[in-house]
C-alpha cells in the first residue's frame, strides 16, 4: 500500500509537505503547482489518506469553518504554467485571492474530473470554500458541484450554465474581427475554428459572430472554407494546407481564426504554400495572446481582457464567500480589435 513517503519521493518534496496538502493544512503556504503535483501523485499511486485526516476534514465541514481554500477546474487538455490563454487568467485570479488570505487547493482539468473517485476526493476530502471554473466542464461535473448548496461557484468563459459568470461576449467580438476584413474589401472569408459546448460547430459563439458578419454584408457562406479543427493545432495546419492544394477551389482572400493558437499554424500553411500575407490571404484572429504581435507578419487579433477577467472573477467569488449576492449573474468585459499587418491590405 502506498505511503506518504512514496508520494513525497515521486513529487520530490518532503513528507511533511505531502501531509499538509493531504490534510488540507493551511497553516503554511504551499505553492499551487506543488499542490497539483502532490494530488497527481496521490492519484497515480492510488494513495488513500488515513482515517485521521478524513476525520479532521469531517470535523471542519460539520463546524462549517472556512478553509480559505479555492478549487480550480479548467477546460484545458493539460495544465502548464505557460498556457498563452489560461495562464494570465489563473495568475490574476490567484493573485487576487491570495491578497484576501485564500489559496488554490487544487487545479484539475475537466477531463480529469470525469474520474468519479478524484471528483469525490476534491469535493469531500480536500475541503474548499469555493470553485472557479474556467472554460467548459461536463454536465455531470457541473451538476455534482451545484448539488453542494454551501459551495460558492463562479465560471469564466463557461457557456450554457446558470452559475455566476465572468466573460467577454464572443459573438460581437468575432463579428468585429470579420467586419474589419469586410471593410478591407474581402468578400470571400474562410473560417478556422472548433465546436462549441454542445460539440457542434453551430453552437460556437465565435462561429456565430462570423456568420452574422457575413449575413449583414450580404456575403454567402462557403462551406468549403469552413474548417473545423476540433480545437487541435495540428489539424489547423493540416486541413488548411490540404485545402490550399485543391486547385479546383477558389481560395479565400481572408481567413478568420477563432483563436490565435489555431491562427499560428494556419499562417504557416499559407506561407508554405507560396502565398503572401496579407496580399493573397489576410488573417484576423481572437484572444491576442503575447505571441500574436511577434508572428510574421504580426497577427491582427481581438484582445480578450484575460487579466481583468481573472481579477473580476476572484472579486466576485470573494464577495459570494462574504455572503454578498452578485449584482449581475453574468459580467461581460469589453474586447478590442488589435489591427496589425496580417490584415491591412485594402481590396476596395
Amino acid at each position: 500500500m502506498p505511503t506518504l513517503k512514496d508520494v513525497a519521493e515521486r513529487v520530490g518534496v518532503s513528507i511533511s509537505t505531502v501531509s499538509r496538502v493531504v490534510r488540507n493544512d493551511t497553516s503554511k503556504h504551499i505553492n499551487p503547482e506543488t499542490k497539483l503535483k502532490v494530488w497527481e501523485a496521490v492519484r497515480a499511486l492510488d494513495y488513500k489518506p488515513n482515517e485521521s485526516a478524513r476525520s479532521l476534514v469531517k470535523q471542519q465541514k460539520e463546524g462549517k469553518r472556512q478553509t480559505k481554500q479555492i478549487g480550480c477546474i479548467i477546460q484545458a487538455a493539460r495544465i502548464n504554467d505557460d498556457h498563452p490563454y489560461y495562464s494570465p487568467i489563473i495568475t490574476s485570479f490567484n493573485k487576487k485571492i491570495l491578497e484576501a488570505g485564500y489559496s488554490l487547493a487544487f487545479i484539475h482539468t475537466s477531463e480529469e474530473l470525469t474520474d468519479e473517485a478524484l471528483l469525490h476526493r476534491c469535493m469531500h476530502e480536500i475541503q474548499v470554500d469555493g470553485i472557479i471554473i474556467i472554460g467548459e466542464v461536463g454536465h455531470e461535473v457541473l451538476t455534482y458541484l451545484q448539488q453542494s448548496n454551501e459551495l460558492a461557484i463562479v465560471g469564466i468563459c463557461t457557456s450554457g450554465t446558470e452559475i455566476t459568470m465572468v466573460d467577454y461576449d464572443r459573438i460581437p467580438a468575432a463579428k468585429s474581427a470579420v467586419d474589419h476584413l469586410i471593410s478591407q474589401g474581402h468578400r470571400k472569408i474562410g473560417f478556422v475554428g472548433g465546436p462549441g459546448h454542445t460539440g457542434e460547430l453551430n453552437s460556437e459563439e465565435r462561429f456565430q459572430g462570423y456568420k452574422f458578419a457575413l449575413y449583414d454584408a450580404g456575403i454567402p457562406l462557403d462551406k468549403e472554407w469552413i474548417i473545423d479543427t476540433r480545437w487541435q493545432i495540428d489539424r489547423s495546419y493540416e486541413r488548411l494546407a490540404d485545402q490550399l492544394k485543391r486547385e479546383e477551389l477558389e481560395r479565400p482572400t481572408a481567413i478568420f481564426a477563432a483563436s490565435d493558437q489555431l491562427a499560428l499554424p494556419a499562417l504557416r500553411a499559407v506561407l508554405e504554400s507560396g502565398l503572401r500575407i496579407p496580399e493573397d490571404i489576410a488573417f484576423v484572429s481572437m484572444d491576442n495572446i503575447d505571441f500574436a504581435q511577434y508572428t510574421t507578419p504580426p497577427l491582427s487579433s481581438v484582445h480578450v481582457p484575460k487579466v481583468e477577467i481573472g481579477t473580476r472573477a476572484a472579486a466576485t467569488l470573494l464577495d459570494m464567500l462574504k455572503g454578498q449576492e452578485p449584482l449581475l449573474s453574468k459580467v461581460l468585459l469589453p474586447h478590442k480589435l488589435m489591427v496589425r499587418q496580417s490584415s491591412v491590405f485594402n481590396r476596395n
